[in-house]
């Protein structure tokens, strides 16, 4: 698998803001289940800095959806993953963001025996849930109810 992030130019952070305040951003959220519940990771950065949330990140131009959603995984779990379906859009009503996220929603799973997690620079720990912790992002809790019955408890 090619790594089409590295063969495009880097956007500033100035450049990504000034386009996604214009345009909706999308991205892919993967929800990775996992000894009978599903990974969350805790923001390390704005916005929804100290909130749980379902690992996620912007769809690159090149890639395919499933090639994105295995190179998130990788990055903000250290997991390898199979990619089962597609579960839906997350559409994000947050003030806090800068921009219009909307996220497709993967299910995946683990792939070989490797189950050790490691988060990048983005979350402080990545951990499996059976239920919807408190100071979850709004948005993605109401998924997770909606689509997974056992976090809905």
């Amino acid at each position: 698998m090619s790594n089409v992030s590295s063969k495009l130019p880097r956007l500033s952070n100035a450049e990504f803001w000034r386009i996604y305040a214009k345009v909706p951003r999308l991205c892919v959220e993967v929800c990775i289940l996992m000894d009978g519940g599903v990974v969350l990771t805790k923001r390390a950065i704005e916005p929804e800095l100290g909130n749980w949330h379902i690992p996620g990140g912007t769809y690159l131009k090149g890639e395919s959806l499933e090639g994105a959603v295995r190179r998130v995984a990788k990055a903000e779990t250290g997991l390898d993953v199979e990619v089962v379906r597609l579960l839906g859009a997350i559409e994000y009503h947050i003030d806090a963001y800068k921009a219009q996220p909307i996220g497709l929603a993967y299910l995946v799973r683990p792939r070989g025996r490797k189950r050790e997690m490691k988060t990048d620079f983005q979350a402080s720990v990545a951990r499996v849930f059976r239920r919807v912790p408190p100071r979850t992002v709004r948005d993605q809790a109401k998924f997770l109810r909606r689509h997974f019955p056992f976090a809905a408890k």
